[in-house]
């Protein structure tokens, strides 16, 4: 089976693999943290802040796989704290409509370039 890949523009990659993967009926992204933006420029560092990058990473490497934000299924959500819970909560909500998609949240020692958060997403094809 040949893997079909999908390449954000404007995102970097922090290591070897592919920004998402065709597997047929789904498509999985790769976490994204807010450094991966190569025109990211941190100007508070906040959870917020960091939390709103992700999505606009997943969102330009959705564009070139043809998907968005509302053929998500599962979100995975890694946190170095989660003091930050809230926080990355509030910017969240704002980015799926009702129903939202199942999610796991999880606490982690430590995230690439230092970040406080990471996202990544499963999306069912239509």
């Amino acid at each position: 089976m040949s893997r079909k890949s999908y390449t954000g523009k404007e995102v970097s990659v922090s290591g070897p693999y592919s920004h998402a993967i065709d597997a047929g009926s789904h498509l999985f992204f790769s976490g994204q943290v807010a450094k991966n933006a190569l025109d990211y420029e941190e100007v508070t560092g906040s959870i917020e802040e960091q939390t709103k990058q992700c999505f606009i990473n997943l969102e330009r490497v959705m564009k070139d796989a043809g998907v968005t934000f509302d053929d998500v299924v599962k979100a995975n959500v890694y946190l170095t704290s989660m003091k930050n819970f809230q926080g990355m909560n509030g910017v969240y909500e704002t980015m799926f409509s009702e129903p939202y998609p199942a999610r796991t949240c999880v606490a982690v020692y430590e995230l690439p370039l230092g970040a406080d958060v990471e996202i990544e997403v499963v999306v069912y094809k239509k």
